[in-house]
């Protein structure tokens, strides 16, 4: 791949699974179903946009493989017309709830790598309360903060308890600097929001609590 990939893109692209089939929802450019192909992770592979107009910015990229059956395009909303029996299925960079309506609406694949901008807790709990094993989740930073899950039906399942939900299992128990400078970040942003209201806001004093428990179970004499 001779375009330099953000950083964003880097960490999904490592995290692509080997699968047969694969399928990039909402593909934007089309960078991390290259990948895939380049590195023979998948033998076919289809990407897929509600807009054809940006679609046709990834059938550019993947113009070659498209020419040797290798990769295949489909406008579509969400996993309309990919195929069910593909093996893995990327979606990245769209809300959270937006990726819980694309699953239900279609279809729950044996390999998942989900970007949730909003709403991660949410698509923890479904995907648990649907079969699969989380076996990567975390927070890293690309001039913002992302939140990426890898799931997979059959997987080596870790237990979830109601702050791994919120936060993330490996951020708990492998927590990266990223994450703790989140941490950090989200404290200060807590302390004023409470400043301006003046007042009790529980909600909010609840999270300075835990995340200010996560700081505290982190700090290391130097």
């Amino acid at each position: 791949m001779k375009t330099k990939l953000t950083r964003r893109l880097a960490v999904l692209c490592s995290l692509i699974p080997a699968a047969d089939t694969l399928a990039d929802v909402g593909c934007d450019h089309g960078y991390c179903t290259l990948y895939a192909l380049e590195k023979g992770l998948c033998r076919k592979a289809y990407i897929s946009d509600i807009s054809a107009l940006s679609l046709h910015k990834a059938e550019k990229l993947l113009s070659r493989y498209m020419a040797e059956g290798k990769a295949e395009s489909v406008c579509c909303a969400g996993l309309e017309k990919i195929p069910p029996s593909v093996g893995a299925v990327i979606i990245a960079g769209m809300g959270g709830e937006e990726i819980l309506s694309i699953l239900r609406e279609g279809f729950l694949p044996p390999k998942l790598l989900l970007q949730p901008m909003q709403n991660t807790p949410k698509v923890r709990a479904f995907l648990l309360e649907n079969g699969y094993a989380i076996e990567r989740d975390f927070t890293f930073r690309d001039g913002k903060y992302y939140d990426v899950i890898y799931a997979e039906k059959g997987g080596a399942a870790r237990k979830y308890d109601a702050r791994s939900l919120e936060f993330g299992y490996d951020n708990l128990h492998f927590p990266s600097e990223d994450f703790m400078r989140k941490v950090e970040e989200d404290i200060a942003k807590c302390r004023a929001r409470l400043e301006r209201a003046g007042k009790s806001v529980p909600a909010v004093e609840e999270r300075l609590r835990a995340l200010t428990e996560i700081r505290n179970e982190n700090t290391r004499d130097i």
